[in-house]
């Protein structure tokens, strides 16, 4: 190899972290299993906003902010991740998510979040998103129709005659004439799949015997 050759180095952008992903929390254990590289980046505002909803006279926004606060304490101190608190500030804006937006722009960074808004704002900035629920849907087992699963009917559904059971990753599974089916588990049929930005959602009809 010639050693004038130039030394190519890998720029691992910053990934700068939101206030909803850190109260939801599933980015800690995806921090754990290696997915994310560089440096993760809490601004200090992100960190204000979280001591506020802490302090909240509501129980479950005080309950929400120290659940956030309990989050990036087990990323600092147990997770082996670079970890850095951005201390400035743009004192000329006023939202917190635009806030968020203008730092990607000047660290070159991409954000880490589970706000649909945020989610909007910052490609339309040109600013990089990355999803948590966007993966959650992404890393979901595929089902096809004509597949068959064991499922329990908890309920009715919206239309008449429809039972609703659930996946234990939480996807929907409509059962067509399944609501006699209620308190039972059942074997059902895959009749078709719909996949929206909200998640997935899964049709079926209870087998023949």
């Amino acid at each position: 190899k010639d050693s004038n050759e130039p030394t190519v180095v890998n720029w691992v952008k910053p990934k700068i972290l939101d206030t909803s992903v850190i109260i939801d929390g599933r980015i800690a254990d995806i921090c754990k299993t290696g997915f994310i590289e560089g440096t993760l980046v809490i601004p200090n505002f992100v960190l204000e906003e979280l001591r506020h909803i802490a302090d909240s006279s509501d129980t479950l926004k005080r309950n929400r902010g120290r659940r956030g606060l309990d989050i990036l304490n087990k990323i600092q101190k147990e997770l082996n991740i670079d970890v850095d608190i951005y201390e400035g500030d743009f004192e000329d804006i006023n939202e917190v998510d635009s806030k968020l937006v203008k730092l990607a722009q000047v660290l070159d960074g991409k954000i880490i979040t589970n706000d649909f808004n945020l989610n909007k704002v910052a490609e339309f900035q040109n600013v990089q998103v990355l999803n948590i629920n966007e993966l959650s849907n992404a890393v979901k087992p595929v089902v096809l129709p004509g597949e068959e699963m064991v499922v329990q009917v908890i309920k009715d559904g919206k239309e008449t005659g429809q039972g609703v059971a659930y996946l234990d990753d939480g996807t929907m599974i409509v059962v067509d004439g399944g609501k006699k089916h209620i308190g039972e588990t059942i074997g059902v049929m895959v009749t078709s799949v719909l996949q929206t930005a909200a998640g997935r959602m899964i049709f079926a009809r209870p087998k023949t015997t």
